[in-house]
């Protein structure tokens, strides 16, 4: 029978095929020696089981999870749909996805398939079916992997059975009333009004720039898409493989908008999440603690599993970096940190051949006499001894609101600035939050608020009426409330809000701006009022008048010099803040400091730019997680167990320069 997942998991893709038999053997000794616990097998196989239509080819991977179950190695078996062998594409080149100017994209790469396509569908849950058949009750199944990284590159299909699929779902969205998607859409603008749907196109390539109602509902649409692929496969696991937990891995990374992975958490058994730090980041950090927090709001608190990541440099950036010495603990435990019970990498073994020969892998081209493979073993070791942290959750008293709609919205076309990026803000608020041991939650903007204290609605560009009243009601409760410019900007069809910005949350905030003053490329301004001396600004501000709300700070210069840049209202039993520009790090810095004083949320001791200090929580104990980024040794106030040492801290804990530890808080 399958057996449960490991408790904090630690491995990865391993793809046998592309090794010879000795290879596999020595395989499987050094999985034991860096204590690996869980493979991702099959992700990419489908070639090798299924060679041809009416051919199939079992026997190696049967091979491979009796020797993989032997060796203690349980398996996130993948049902290798994630891309088409080239028999499929041969016969069936109408699977294939076409950019939205018209051009199809050949195979020889991957995901080559439109997501639309029945044919690839039909082919898809055969094979699906065909694994869930023969290896449900395979003692070493742990976990069901569907596909993988669905929409990496195939996020968009603007073909005609997309675009037939785009007309069915918009006709399911409007309740099958082409005069209500005229009213969304705004169509009187420039005599776009349709007459049926059967009109109706993808937002392809045009002369000039596309309705941007219909390309945020092509957006959407797009994800569902993806989406009903995972169901489709996910429900045939569920009849074949009852009990059996199922997967897709997720992509919540900086430059990976294309999926609503808020949604798409709702419907999996466990989510699982794929990051890769960003070499062109000065901190690189920083985005993975944002992300790693997003995939907890992906799973609605609970915890997950990091499926991939890399142990040193990928082959897929411009410049590829490889990590320096403890970087790869110090992004491993940092997930671990944030909620992640697997510590999963791409791959086992660095590849000989293919377009990944660059990818590091745990086992490096240089083999075992090497530092990364030594690193890997000390990871196993530590991730051993800590695997009691396992299912325990984060209880944060601070939020950040996070929409992929508003992402989608804020990064249309023709807006009054290009510098307006939606993770922007939201990173930076997290940026300063974390350095001052707070801990963060970012989750969906309908979110249960009433537990916060804090909450940050950072470039809310899209917002529902239902959600700036449900902000408005933190507030009143006694949340300290902060939103910055260019939130509360348009409703969920993106019209906007009339009567002045920030629309939505204009009552709330005390303010009402009368135009946007962007700034120039390059431009800055400063802002006085956040402390003996004024911070730097640039890409936004406004034309803003108080309407109740009192100002914190004011543009000492610039095309606003003179006017609110911050302000703050009293609300019910809480407060209302708006930050009408882009304030620098160190401006941030400030006012997150007033905004954690006010709203009292708990600050973790020993936290600052380069170290963060985070707690998991289970029923009986709790955990502080402490990653250090800098050179200098980190001093934390704690008294326990040190996980990794097993000495115990009786009052102040030492972790030197780049290094991390995990304590378990208490007593015993």
């Amino acid at each position: 029978m399958p057996t449960p997942l490991p408790p904090l998991a630690f491995g990865g893709d391993y793809n046998p095929e592309q090794w010879p038999a000795e290879v596999q053997a020595e395989d499987r000794r050094l999985m034991g020696e860096a204590r690996v616990n869980l493979a991702t097998v099959g992700v990419f196989s489908w070639a090798f089981l299924q060679p041809a239509p009416d051919r199939w080819d079992f026997g190696w991977l049967d091979e491979q999870l009796d020797e993989l179950h032997a060796a203690g190695v349980r398996v996130d078996l993948a049902t290798a749909t994630a891309s088409p062998p080239p028999w499929l594409t041969h016969r069936h080149p109408e699977v294939l996805p076409v950019t939205m100017d018209g051009r199809t994209l050949s195979p020889g790469a991957r995901q080559g398939f439109c997501p639309s396509s029945p044919v690839f569908r039909e082919h898809a849950l055969t094979l699906c079916r065909a694994m869930a058949e023969r290896y449900a009750d395979h003692p070493a199944l742990a976990l069901w992997h569907v596909s993988n990284e669905l929409g990496c590159h195939n996020a968009r299909c603007y073909c005609d059975v997309s675009a037939a699929a785009y007309r069915d779902w918009l006709r399911r969205r409007y309740d099958d009333d082409v005069d209500r998607l005229n009213h969304a859409w705004g169509t009187a603008f420039w005599s776009q009004r349709y007459g049926d749907f059967e009109q109706v196109l993808p937002p392809r390539a045009a002369p000039a720039w596309a309705n941007p109602t219909q390309q945020l509902d092509f957006l959407r649409f797009s994800s569902d898409q993806l989406l009903d692929n995972f169901i489709a496969e996910r429900d045939v696991l569920h009849e074949v493989s009852p009990g059996v937990p199922v997967t897709t891995n997720f992509m919540v990374m900086k430059h990976q908008f294309e999926m609503d992975y808020l949604r798409w958490g709702r419907e999996v058994d466990v989510v699982s999440n794929d990051h890769y730090l960003l070499g062109d980041l000065a901190h690189p950090h920083h985005e993975l603690a944002f992300s790693a927090d997003l995939t907890r709001g992906t799973a609605g608190g609970r915890p997950w599993l990091l499926m991939e990541h890399s142990t040193s440099a990928v082959n897929w950036q411009p410049r590829n970096l490889a990590k320096r010495p403890g970087e790869m603990a110090r992004s491993s435990v940092a997930h671990v940190a944030r909620g992640a019970d697997a510590v999963l990498f791409f791959q086992w073994r660095a590849s000989r051949a293919g377009a990944e020969k660059f990818h590091s892998g745990l086992v490096p081209h240089a083999g075992t006499d090497s530092r990364l493979w030594r690193e890997v073993c000390e990871l196993g070791r530590l991730l051993e001894a800590a695997q009691e942290v396992n299912g325990s959750v984060a209880r944060n008293r601070a939020a950040i609101l996070f929409d992929w709609d508003a992402w989608w919205g804020a990064e249309l076309d023709s807006h009054p600035s290009v510098d307006v990026r939606y993770r922007d803000r939201a990173e930076d608020f997290h940026r300063a939050l974390t350095a001052l041991g707070v801990g963060v939650d970012v989750v969906h903007p309908t979110t249960d608020l009433s537990g916060y204290d804090l909450v940050v609605v950072p470039t809310l560009y899209l917002v529902t009426d239902e959600t700036a009243a449900a902000v408005s009601a933190a507030a009143s409760a006694g949340a300290t409330v902060v939103v910055s410019y260019f939130s509360g900007i348009v409703d969920e069809n993106d019209h906007v809000r009339l009567s002045g910005y920030p629309g939505a949350f204009r009552d709330l905030l005390g303010v009402r701006a009368t135009e946007f003053l962007p700034l120039a490329q390059g431009e800055e301004v400063r802002v006085e009022g956040l402390g003996d001396d004024g911070v730097a600004a640039d890409t936004w501000s406004e034309d803003l008048e108080l309407a109740g709300a009192s100002a914190v700070a004011t543009y000492a210069d610039g095309p606003a010099a003179g006017l609110p840049a911050v302000t703050r209202q009293e609300v019910g039993d809480g407060a209302a803040w708006y930050v009408a520009t882009r304030l620098s790090p160190d401006g941030t810095d400030r006012l997150v400091a007033r905004l954690v004083e006010e709203s009292g949320v708990e600050r973790l001791a020993g936290a600052g730019p380069d170290v963060e200090v985070v707690r998991r929580a289970g029923d009986d104990a709790s955990w502080l997680f402490v990653i250090n980024h800098g050179d200098d040794e980190a001093r934390v106030p704690v008294r326990g167990t040190d996980l990794g040492t097993g000495s115990r801290v009786e009052q102040e804990l030492v972790v030197a320069g780049g290094g991390v530890a995990i304590v378990r808080e208490g007593e015993g």
